[in-house]
């Protein structure tokens, strides 16, 4: 077992979804795979094994903000192997075009946090990413005639603002919405040389105020957890 996960070698599948609340893996593990076990309840972050259409794979709750997901990530990657990471977070809106419950598939992520300023000396990385797992994920968007977007998103170090304006810089460059894990996902999948990608539901808009209950965002976003398990 590792510092933060309580599994043993081998009862962690190589692909792993990572929804920040842990009630949302439990959510996940019992409403859509068979066979369950959990692996985990170290820190009450919730971690679940099953198999899906006959694949094995893992949900584990990894926490807000990017120095909790670094956490599970850097773990899951380097003492159990997984190959492939998908977020199955949610978001707010900065773009009056991507509405309350749209998905959005985020090819890359800037961010407000030093945590890649510091590895990189000062220089700045773009997080993006891995192509295989953004073409499928569209590809199966456009089947299903979900309404998505693809593009870039912002990883904030902050959920609340003392600006509340500062949103509409990044809106301005085309940025479609806000969270707060992705660029470290990516960029540690960079790291590592796994698969990851980021798939969010539009929670609430920062353009109309528009936005869903806590109990909502945890157990009401099928479209893009169906989406998820497909990949």
């Amino acid at each position: 077992m590792s510092i933060h996960i309580g599994a043993k070698p081998g009862e962690i599948a190589s692909t792993v979804l990572l929804p920040g609340d842990p009630l949302r893996a439990k959510y996940v593990a019992e409403t859509y795979l068979s066979d369950v076990t959990q692996y985990n309840n170290v820190r009450g972050m919730l971690g679940f094994t099953g198999t899906w259409n006959g694949t094995p794979i893992s949900v584990q709750g990894s926490g807000m903000g990017m120095p909790s997901l670094a956490i599970y990530a850097n773990e899951l990657i380097r003492d159990y192997g997984a190959q492939r990471l998908i977020r199955i977070g949610s978001c707010g809106s900065m773009q009056e075009a991507v509405k309350v419950r749209d998905l959005v598939v985020a090819l890359s992520a800037s961010t407000d946090s030093a945590m890649n300023q510091r590895r990189f000396r000062g220089m700045d990385f773009a997080a993006t990413a891995s192509w295989s797992l953004v073409e499928r994920a569209t590809a199966l968007a456009r089947e299903r005639t979900l309404s998505f977007h693809a593009g870039n998103i912002l990883s904030s170090d902050g959920f609340y603002q003392d600006d509340p304006n500062e949103w509409k810089l990044w809106a301005a460059y085309g940025v479609l919405a806000v969270e707060m894990e992705t660029n470290q996902l990516y960029t540690l999948a960079a790291k590592y040389s796994v698969e990851a990608l980021c798939l969010l539901t539009v929670s609430d808009s920062l353009v109309t105020g528009e936005a869903l209950s806590s109990e909502e965002r945890q157990s009401s976003f099928h479209e893009m957890m169906e989406l998820a398990l497909a990949l």
